[in-house]
């Protein structure tokens, strides 16, 4: 009666899962909902204690019979974020979020040191965008001089927590390669853009080992008996929150897409070699299985429709009903959702912008429709650099908050033309998380299975909730797709640069 534990510290909470892998179910679900710090600038921070708090919270809920079980623990975390600690392991600074964007200076003073965003991907497989930790790197140096002097190292967020766990500082490839400095082909850390970041210091020196997937780690001994664990619980690499979500959807082979619909919007793939896309549209990053792991993400998916849910005073039951009081097409409403800025495409300066409204069409269902449509449509315009890259699909799982959504799904179906499929365990990186740890056990056990084999053997498909598109629809959708970017073209030079007035 094995337990296995996935921590998952996203941007609005942190969940931890408790996954008895005999009885094949999740046995508890806790919760820790996470303040965020915004400002003007872009800026979008936490505090690392936050996080630590958070945990031990979903600790205390649970029972002593599950600590007693427990046999290992895997931990996704939001990709991107920067932890800078000193010598003696105190962090420094709020850390700086993947959805941050005060730091586009930075970037660009990377990319041009480096000679240019073509010999970025060129070096590394990525461009260095104002998400990525690099940037985040160089603005502390520049923006907080003092604290840069004293860092001693550089974590991402589930490294910290890694950290915490077992006192040990290391890094795996797939979140490694969210950092934008390492090379996605050696698996390396890339030199050259170590030199552009700073050409004053050797950040090789703040940068902890990188280990395998399957590498097993052990809880501290201070931890094991802070939460009432055996000393023998073994901590797995555990990896950014989307390569946690592939396996938690299991994305492992190749030929499934996974589109999360969550605060930002991702989809990503699993390939057998490196995916890059010469633009730059999408992200080349490993997996945390041994893979790679092409992904896109958007920076503002629920965000569209929970602004206009919150604006309009809608509750949450009332969204499948005001779904079917409008048409595909929203009446001509078009909205580009940037409220966060916007990655994919590249307009960190971009706003939200509602569009086509007139005096027959401007209603509460349609406001809400056009902003679950912006949002899908512009998935839709980095799924076109998949294909561009030859990537192919025979469904897409979805997972996340809007998932929950049966108008959204059947929307994704007829937007993308390709069925839509959900699982019966709807707790995406968290289990992931705890899936990876149950491997890398056995791996330890000798049983020598494949990731593969522990996804086929744990995850199911809710046959019930399977989509498939309606032609009508796709057609219609296409229509209206190319009026979404047509009006992205038209607003794209408004901020393109940096014009946010």
């Amino acid at each position: 009666m094995a337990v296995f534990l996935g921590i998952d510290v996203g941007t609005q909470s942190v969940k931890l899962v408790a996954y008895d892998a005999d009885r094949r179910g999740i046995v508890k679900t806790c919760h820790y909902a996470l303040n965020l710090i915004s400002r003007d600038d872009g800026s979008r921070e936490q505090l690392a204690c936050w996080w630590l708090t958070a945990i031990r919270s979903c600790f205390d809920e649970l029972d002593r019979n599950i600590k007693s079980r427990v046999k290992a623990i895997g931990v996704s975390g939001q990709q991107h974020g920067f932890v800078p600690m000193d010598q003696n392991g105190q962090v420094l600074a709020p850390v700086k979020l993947w959805c941050d964007t005060s730091t586009v200076d930075e970037c660009n003073e990377i990319t041009q040191a480096i000679g240019g965003t073509e010999e970025l991907i060129s070096i590394a497989g990525n461009p260095i965008l104002p998400g990525y930790t690099a940037s985040k790197v160089r603005w502390l140096k520049k923006h907080k001089p003092d604290a840069y002097a004293e860092m001693a190292t550089i974590l991402l967020p589930h490294d910290y927590i890694n950290y915490y766990l077992t006192g040990e500082l290391f890094m795996e490839y797939g979140d490694a390669s969210g950092t934008g400095w390492l090379n996605i082909h050696t698996r390396q850390w890339s030199s050259e853009i170590l030199v552009a970041m700073d050409n004053e210091r050797d950040l090789k020196e703040c940068l902890p080992s990188l280990v395998p997937p399957d590498e097993a780690k052990k809880i501290s001994k201070s931890v094991a008996e802070e939460f009432g664990l055996s000393y023998d619980t073994i901590v797995s690499p555990g990896g950014g929150d989307n390569m946690m979500t592939a396996i938690g959807t299991g994305n492992v082979m190749e030929g499934c897409l996974t589109m999360s619909l969550g605060t930002s919007g991702t989809i990503f793939a699993c390939s057998d070699k490196p995916a890059i896309d010469p633009k730059g549209d999408f992200a080349a990053f490993c997996s945390s299985t041994g893979g790679w792991l092409p992904l896109l993400c958007t920076m503002n998916c629920t965000v569209a429709t929970e602004t206009v849910r919150n604006l309009m005073n809608l509750e949450l039951t009332q969204i499948e009903s005001l779904l079917d009081n409008t048409r595909t097409g929203a009446d001509g409403i078009v909205t580009l959702p940037f409220y966060n800025g916007e990655r994919t495409p590249d307009l960190p300066h971009g706003k939200g912008c509602i569009m086509g409204l007139d005096l027959q069409n401007t209603t509460v269902e349609n406001l809400f429709r056009s902003a679950m449509e912006g949002a899908t449509y512009a998935l839709r315009y980095g799924f076109e650099a998949f294909e561009r890259a030859d990537l192919s699909f025979n469904s897409i799982c979805v997972t996340g908050g809007g998932a929950a959504s049966t108008g959204w799904r059947q929307m994704i179906a007829d937007v993308f033309q390709l069925p839509v499929t959900t699982l019966q365990q709807q707790e995406g990186g968290a289990l992931g998380a705890a899936l990876q740890s149950l491997w890398v056990y056995r791996t330890g056990q000798g049983h020598g299975e494949r990731i593969s084999d522990i996804v086929a053997e744990h995850l199911r498909v809710e046959d019930s909730l399977t989509y498939e598109p309606n032609p009508r629809a796709s057609a219609d959708y296409n229509e209206y797709y190319q009026t979404y970017l047509n009006h992205l073209d038209a607003i794209s030079p408004i901020y393109a640069g940096g014009k946010n007035e």
